[in-house]
């Protein structure tokens, strides 16, 4: 549909002829009164919004208690480009997001053509919801054999933690090994639950952060969540062997990357060690204290204590010297 040629900003705007005259007519009166405006118009009082409504759907006239304040044309262009600004950057912004699931789509109708391929199978696991998430672990657990490898972003929050600590405790004794890495946060927000899975013979590493909940089960199966993250349902749980094999790849680069912990109490160095890591990738004290779950004033305190332990005066200085000891 063809727009009229604008003549005027009004115009540009989409006003009408009509809108133009009342514009012209109320432009000298602007923040008068309604009752004054009504006079001016010849309309009764209440009828001032309906006389002035395309003005005010404009935004060229505004309408504030019992008085009306009208744009100049200039104000109300550069409030007409902001406006569009704004809904041109969510507009992109939302073809964005739309753009991101065309290769979903592509993903989802790739199927191999008749004669292409032979013995084709289902891959071996199911996508569920809902159940009773504990008992589903513990049958898996108790069932199965080999070593448990747990990535654990949250898992002190989870209800069936004290629960799932006591089962993981009945593998170790039976002669398993258990793994599990967390995010440093967890020596503040959790130290209780970390002991209790030390105690009971886990091997636990932190590292900075993590971004979903994962655990393999004897080489043989693994649980996670779909879409990754932190949920507990919809989970998928997975048999096929060469994806249980990628995920224990995952679980060991984690592990590679993440720093042992055998005692608690003596975490102090621990956490040096990841304070060094965030300041020699150049972290703001900001992201510092969201990723080891203390304070913004701790993480400055810790910071500059640091530095004078260190003998520095700058925070690449630190750097340097912190790796000629050996702390990185």
């Amino acid at each position: 549909m063809s727009r009229r040629r604008a003549v005027s900003v009004l115009s540009a705007l989409g006003a009408s002829a009509e809108d133009e005259r009342r514009y012209q007519q109320v432009l000298p009166l602007s923040g008068s009164s309604l009752a004054d405006l009504a006079a001016a118009l010849s309309v009764e009082p209440l009828r001032v919004a309906d006389a002035l409504s395309g003005l005010v759907d404009l935004g060229v006239v505004r309408i504030q208690g019992d008085r009306v304040a009208v744009l100049r044309a200039d104000q109300a262009l550069s409030a007409a480009i902001a406006r569009e600004a704004a809904a041109a950057d969510l507009a992109h912004d939302r073809l964005e997001h739309l753009a991101g699931a065309v290769p979903l789509l592509f993903a989802a109708g790739s199927r191999p053509a008749p004669g292409e391929v032979q013995d084709i199978s289902p891959l071996d696991g199911e996508l569920s919801t809902g159940g009773n998430a504990l008992e589903l672990l513990t049958t898996l657990i108790e069932q199965s054999r080999g070593d448990l490898l747990f990535l654990r972003p949250d898992a002190w929050l989870m209800p069936r933690e004290s629960a799932m600590s006591q089962v993981v405790g009945r593998a170790i004794e039976s002669g398993r090994r258990s793994r599990a890495v967390y995010p440093l946060r967890a020596l503040h927000e959790a130290p209780d639950s970390l002991h209790v899975r030390v105690d009971v013979g886990e091997e636990v590493r932190l590292i900075d952060d993590l971004p979903t909940r994962l655990m393999v089960i004897g080489g043989t199966h693994a649980v996670l969540p779909e879409p990754l993250g932190y949920a507990d349902s919809p989970r998928l749980l997975v048999r096929q062997g060469s994806l249980v094999g990628a995920l224990t790849l995952l679980f060991e680069l984690y592990w590679e990357k993440s720093v042992p912990v055998s005692e608690l109490s003596g975490s102090s160095s621990t956490e040096r060690t990841f304070l060094l890591r965030q300041l020699q990738v150049g972290a703001k004290d900001e992201q510092i204290a969201r990723t080891m779950g203390l304070s913004l004033r701790t993480v400055r305190r810790r910071i500059s204590g640091l530095m004078i332990e260190l003998g520095a005066d700058t925070r690449f200085q630190a750097g340097v010297e912190a790796a000629r000891r050996g702390w990185l």
